[in-house]
């Protein structure tokens, strides 16, 4: 932006800037008053003046429209990456008189898009307009922002007016949950290690002798867990809520995030965490996520808010358990410090000399993933034991 921008912007935020047509009248205007001076015509001073007169008129009633008005935000619901975030302005008038010809723009974080400019025809007399429009957003996070701009150049159109009005936004972008069918990383974790375990398969497919307790139908429940016999004298469906068959056991879901990563890898290894952990959640499974920056967490909510917020590169607040936990990481060599009964999903870095992974061999099986196939096929095949 350069100097003339800068003058002009500073201008019409803090007090008023010329349009085309008041740049126009002001030039007639001092035309009409240099000729007045030279003809000594009368007809011309009063055109001059007239004009002058208008200018002055027109430079003050922008203003004066836009102070009457108070800018709020609604909250702004939580979306899945891809999804369109809903935002929901509102402008109240509390002038006697109409407000017409209104511009209102949304300054928005550079990462998601231009500023959304709009135009409002008219906010009635003591009322509140609602101002509502969508934003697609393809990247997960925690985005914020705080500037909404007002302009009008009303009632004659000569001089464009601006003020600025502070109302906080944020817009949380939770990581795509792949829908799976099946995880061996997470329907196997434990079982070679501790055969004392209850088989998850036959708690998964049980329908006697495991229920806790009988709750109502919520959508996504499994049919097979529906108490039928119950469900008809209450008139209404109601699940049997079955006990974990882990004896206890927690499954940790853990993001290598203190790493370095390729930004589009770190994408990818937010969204293997996001759906593993839904994945353990539904088969109720005692599950938790580690991150580096927050440690352990659990809840659906905290863990998709502690998803958006992630970063690769923070600094870290414990070290990641010592008990058996699904590693998601990109560094080979630090499989070998895992716990007995671990996974791994492995992004394979290629090293620097010879463009070749790196070898590692190890006991414990995993996953490593390739960048040519679909990450909800890959989570869905058989485990591995070294790395190659």
């Amino acid at each position: 932006m350069n100097i003339g921008h800068k003058i002009a912007g500073w201008l019409e935020n803090r007090a008023v800037t010329p349009a085309y047509a008041g740049w126009l009248l002001s030039g007639m205007t001092l035309f009409f008053f240099a000729s007045a001076t030279n003809t000594m015509a009368g007809w011309l001073y009063a055109l001059s003046g007239g004009s002058l007169a208008l200018l002055g008129v027109a430079a003050v009633l922008p203003a004066k429209s836009l102070r009457s008005l108070e800018v709020r935000r609604r909250p702004i619901a939580p979306v899945s990456a891809g999804d369109r975030i809903t935002v929901e302005l509102e402008i109240e008038n509390r002038a006697r008189e109409p407000k017409t010809l209104l511009q209102i723009a949304d300054i928005l974080p550079f990462v998601l898009s231009e500023p959304i400019v709009s135009p409002i025809e008219m906010i009635e007399a003591e009322s509140t307009y609602a101002h509502t429009y969508y934003l697609e957003v393809r990247q997960r996070g925690i985005y914020r922002w705080q500037e909404v701009h007002l302009r009008t150049a009303a009632p004659l159109g000569l001089f464009w007016c601006r003020r600025s009005h502070l109302v906080k936004a944020v817009a949380v972008v939770y990581p795509q949950v792949l829908p799976l069918k099946t995880c061996p990383l997470v329907d196997r974790i434990g079982q070679e290690d501790s055969p004392q375990l209850y088989d998850r398969s036959r708690s998964q497919t049980a329908t006697v002798g495991l229920t806790r307790n009988l709750r109502p139908y919520r959508h996504g429940d499994p049919t097979r867990l529906i108490h039928w016999r119950t469900s008809a004298r209450y008139g209404e469906l109601r699940v049997r809520e079955l006990e974990i068959a882990a004896g206890g056991q927690e499954i940790i879901i853990a993001l290598d995030s203190a790493a370095l990563w390729q930004p589009e890898e770190f994408e990818r290894a937010v969204t293997v965490a996001a759906s593993l952990y839904f994945y353990a959640s539904k088969h109720l499974l005692n599950v938790k996520l580690w991150t580096a920056g927050t440690g352990l967490v659990s809840g659906n909510r905290v863990v998709l808010e502690t998803l958006a917020a992630v970063n690769a590169g923070e600094d870290a607040v414990e070290n990641f358990p010592k008990l058996p936990i699904i590693w998601i990481t990109q560094n080979a060599t630090n499989l070998s410090t895992l716990s007995p009964g671990s996974r791994w999903v492995l992004w394979p870095l290629a090293t620097a000399e010879t463009g070749k992974k790196i070898l590692v061999k190890h006991d414990l099986p995993g996953l490593e993933i390739r960048s040519d196939r679909p990450l909800e096929i890959q989570l869905q095949d058989s485990l591995e034991r070294a790395v190659s």
